[in-house]
C-alpha cells in the first residue's frame, strides 16, 4: 500500500501530560485515540533538550553534534541531509506546516551560489521541507525591532480577519485584557486571563486548517509535517480553555529539598536561572500550569478535527499517524522551569505511531527510542533502505510489526548551554558549555565538560530522579561504564557520509583491475590479465637495455 505520513509536532509537550500516558486530570482523548490502534513508545528521548538542536536532529536524523546546530538560532550548514531530501529520492514529497525554527546558513548558501528563490536553494533554506506554511510561532517584538525576522503567516491572517496593529499576535493572541489595558502573556501572572481572540482564530485551529487544505490538494504519496507552537510559552489560551483547569488540577511538583543539599554545580547554576526561581514560587505553577493544560486541551481537540478530516476523505486507510513533542517543560519539577537538562520532563517525550497497514495497535513499547529515529523510520516506509552512513537513527518499523529487534542497549542527548547565563556562572569557556546525557533501561547519567563532577541516578530506586548518586562513591562501576559507552559513542563514524560501507566493501580488491600494483615482486603473484596492458613489444625507444 502507498502511504502517506502526517508527521505532527507539538512544541514543549510534556511526555507525561497525556491521559493514556497516566495524567490523572488532564483528559486527552484523541491522542488516546491513536495510542489505542497503534504504538505509544514510553521511553522516546530527544538529541537535545531545546528546539532548535532537538528539531535538527529529528529533520536529519543526525546527533547534535554531527549535524552542528547545537542551539536555537546556530544554522544548520549547507548540504546537511534531510528527511525531506531522503524522502524525495524515494519519491514522497517532504512539506512543512508550521514550526522548524530553523536558522539558514545564509553564509554557505552565498559561497556556493545559492539563491533562496531557486527551488534548491528554498529547501536548503527551509530544512529540507517544500513549504505549504512556515510560522515559528514567537512573534515577539520590543524596542529592538521583532525576535523573528521572517514575516508571519499567522499576523497576515489575523489582519484579514479584522485585528488591528502590526503585531495582533502580540495584541490578541498572546494578551489577555485587565480593564482597558492589555494584559500580555509574557507576564506569568496573567496566563490564567483568556487571550483576546477568538477561539477559532488562535494558532492551533488556524494550523489545523492551514493541514486540511494541504491534504485536500496534495497528491500521494506526502510526508506532511504539522508542527504547532502550543502548548509552548506564552502561556495564555482563548476561551473556553483558559476555564477548564484550576489550581485544584496542579499536580504536585517533583522535587524534593535534598536536591539542593551540597548540590552538583551545573545542576545548581540551572537551579538558580531566571526561568527556575520563576518555577520554584507555588502560585507561578498554580497560575501557569492550568493554562498549559488547557493549551494541550486545545491541541487534543485539534488533532481530532484532524483525525475526522482524515477519515471523512478516506485518506485514514492509507496514512500513517505519529505524534510527537521536541522537549518537555520542567514547569517546577527539581526546582526548575523551561527545558535544558536531562530529567525526563524536559527530555523524554511523548512518541505514538499509528500506521493503518500494520496490524499491531493499542500496545507501548518501551525500548530506547531516539527521536533521530523517526527519520529512519520515513524511509523504510518510504520503501527505501536506510542509509546509515548518513542517518545516525534506527527505524522503529519492526516494533511496528510487533516484532522485537536487536536494539541499543543506551540512548544519547546532548546540550549546548554555551549562549546561556550559566556559562558564565560555571565560567567555563562556549566550547565546554557542554552536557551529554547516556541512558539505560536502570540508570542515567549525565557528564558536563569543564571538570564538573558527573551525574548519576538510580531509575529502578529513584524513577522520579530526586537523588544524585555522581558523588556518592558507591557507583564508581557505572560511572566507569558510561564513561566508556559516551567514549565509545563520541568515538562513532558520524561525518563519512559520502561513502557508505557498501561503497567501501565494493572497492575493495579493484585495484588490481585497474592497473594499481605496487606490491609485485616479479608479477607471479597476480594473473596475466592483470599486466596485460603493461606487457608487449616496445614501440618506440629512448634507452639502451
Amino acid at each position: 500500500m502507498q502511504k502517506n505520513i502526517l508527521f505532527v509536532m507539538y512544541d514543549q509537550l510534556r511526555f507525561d501530560y497525556l491521559s493514556c500516558a497516566g495524567h490523572p486530570l488532564l483528559q486527552t482523548p484523541n491522542f488516546d485515540r491513536v495510542a489505542a490502534k497503534g504504538v505509544r513508545f514510553t521511553r522516546a528521548y530527544v538529541q537535545s533538550p531545546v528546539c532548535g538542536a532537538s528539531r535538527m536532529s529529528t529533520y536529519t536524523g543526525r546527533y547534535a553534534s554531527s549535524h552542528g546546530a547545537q542551539w536555537n538560532g546556530f544554522p544548520l550548514r549547507v548540504g546537511e541531509m534531510t528527511m525531506g531530501d531522503h524522502l524525495r529520492a524515494l519519491g514522497m514529497g517532504c512539506w512543512l506546516i508550521g514550526k522548524t525554527h530553523m536558522k539558514v546558513d545564509a553564509a554557505g548558501m552565498a559561497r556556493l551560489g545559492l539563491s533562496p528563490d531557486s527551488v534548491i536553494g528554498a529547501r536548503q533554506a527551509e530544512c529540507g521541507f517544500d513549504v505549504w506554511c512556515r510560522d515559528d510561532g514567537l512573534w515577539a517584538w520590543g524596542p529592538d525591532g521583532f525576535y523573528d525576522e521572517q514575516r508571519s503567516p499567522y499576523n497576515a491572517y489575523l489582519t484579514s480577519r479584522g485585528y488591528d496593529g502590526e503585531n495582533p499576535w502580540a495584541d490578541y493572541a498572546n494578551a489577555g485584557v485587565d480593564g482597558d489595558e492589555m494584559a500580555t502573556g509574557w507576564i506569568t501572572a496573567h496566563a490564567g486571563k483568556p487571550a483576546n481572540i477568538r477561539e477559532e482564530d488562535s494558532e492551533t485551529p488556524w494550523l489545523t486548517r492551514q493541514a486540511m487544505a494541504f491534504m485536500d490538494q496534495a497528491q500521494g504519496p506526502w510526508c506532511a509535517h504539522v508542527s504547532y507552537i502550543k502548548p509552548h510559552w506564552p502561556y495564555i489560551v482563548p476561551a473556553p480553555y483558559h476555564a477548564m483547569y484550576g489550581a485544584d488540577n496542579v499536580v504536585p511538583p517533583v522535587r524534593d529539598a535534598c536536591e539542593l543539599d551540597d548540590p552538583n554545580p551545573v545542576y545548581a547554576a540551572f537551579a538558580g536561572n531566571e526561568f527556575a526561581k520563576l518555577y520554584q514560587r507555588d502560585e507561578a505553577r498554580e497560575t501557569v500550569i492550568p493554562a498549559y493544560m488547557g493549551l494541550i486541551k486545545q491541541c487534543d481537540d485539534q488533532l481530532g478535527v484532524l483525525l475526522d478530516h482524515l477519515a471523512e476523505t478516506g485518506r485514514d486507510k492509507d496514512t500513517v499517524i505519529v505524534l510527537t513533542s521536541d522537549h518537555g517543560d520542567y514547569l517546577g519539577d527539581h526546582w526548575l522551569g523551561e527545558k535544558d537538562m536531562f530529567h525526563d520532563p524536559s527530555v523524554k517525550v511523548p512518541l505514538i505511531i499509528y500506521d493503518p497497514a500494520e496490524t499491531t495497535g493499542g500496545v507501548t513499547c518501551d525500548a530506547l527510542v531516539e527521536s533521530i529515529d523517526l527519520a529512519a523510520t520515513f524511509i523504510e516506509m518510504a520503501g527505501g533502505t536506510v542509509p546509515d552512513h548518513i542517518v545516525e537513527g534506527r527505524s522503529l518499523v519492526p516494533f511496528l510489526r510487533g516484532e522485537t529487534p536487536a536494539w541499543r542497549d543506551f540512548a544519547i542527548s546532548e546540550y549546548d548551554y554555551s549562549c546561556q547565563s550559566m556559562r558564565a556562572k560555571l565560567e567555563v569557556s562556549p566550547r565546554d558549555a557542554r552536557l551529554f546525557m547516556v541512558v539505560d533501561r536502570r540508570w542515567k547519567f549525565i557528564h558536563a565538560e569543564g571538570g564538573f563532577p558527573p551525574m548519576l541516578f538510580d531509575l529502578d530506586n529513584d524513577p522520579q530522579e530526586l537523588r544524585d548518586l555522581g558523588r556518592s562513591g558507591l557507583h564508581d562501576d557505572i560511572l566507569a561504564l558510561m564513561y566508556d559507552r559516551l567514549g565509545a559513542w563520541g568515538r562513532r563514524m558520524a561525518q563519512r557520509v559520502t561513502v557508505s560501507d557498501g561503497d567501501i566493501m565494493a572497492r575493495q580488491g579493484g585495484s588490481e583491475g585497474v592497473g594499481i600494483l605496487h606490491w609485485l615482486w616479479d608479477g607471479s603473484e597476480v594473473s596475466q590479465e592483470a599486466l596485460s596492458r603493461y606487457r608487449g613489444p616496445v614501440r618506440q625507444r629512448y634507452v639502451d637495455d
